[in-house]
């Protein structure tokens, strides 16, 4: 889960542009949420009947103010794109805290009980966080909310942060059984001191 997270949230292809101009005969752009980056690809003929070929990769901060239009036509834009950055961000930290948590929780026996609730929240949080993401990224998406989505198709780092949240949805959900579980005093979900409660 943290794996899928802090990798859908750093890889650059939430959305990826292919396209060609007449000086370039390739150029894909991949958009993130921090970053853009751009490959182009010049072929040139050669004096044989073959052709050299030029390649240039660079990247730049994603959406800037002046050059992507932040100050005026993109400003909406630009906005709920640092929104999906920043919960993207929140995710990451709740699911190192609820991996933390477990590892603290399985210490001992008795911990394994109490600490169940405070882990299944911190791992809906970031699921939340996730699914938030998601629904920016897919929303400005469908809705060509920047001139060339209408182009774009989904990356490696969209399938990722889908991964992310539907692995973690089951996740969220074994922890709340087993937490159940463990306080009915069922051996498999509380350990060797499972227990049964005194029925009056």
């Amino acid at each position: 889960m943290l794996t899928a997270t802090a990798c859908s949230h750093v890889h650059l292809r939430r959305l990826v542009v292919h396209d060609q101009d007449i000086v370039h005969k390739s150029v894909v752009v991949e958009y993130g949420l921090h970053r853009l980056c751009e490959l182009k690809v010049i072929e040139i003929p050669s004096g044989n009947g073959g052709t050299i070929t030029y390649t240039n990769y660079e990247c730049r901060p994603f959406p800037m103010r002046v050059k992507d239009g932040c100050e005026k036509e993109n400003k909406r834009f630009c906005m709920v794109w640092g929104t999906a950055s920043y919960f993207g961000e929140l995710g990451i930290g709740f699911a190192v805290v609820a991996c933390l948590a477990i590892m603290f929780g399985v210490t001992t026996h008795s911990r394994r009980r109490r600490i169940w609730k405070s882990v299944s929240v911190l791992v809906a949080l970031h699921v939340l966080s996730q699914i938030i993401v998601f629904g920016v990224v897919t929303h400005l998406y469908r809705t060509d909310a920047f001139p060339t989505f209408a182009h774009a198709r989904p990356g490696l780092g969209y399938v990722l942060n889908t991964l992310s949240w539907v692995f973690g949805i089951l996740v969220t959900a074994g922890v709340v059984t087993t937490g159940i579980s463990a306080e009915r005093g069922h051996r498999w979900a509380a350990g060797n001191r499972a227990y049964r409660p005194i029925s009056e």
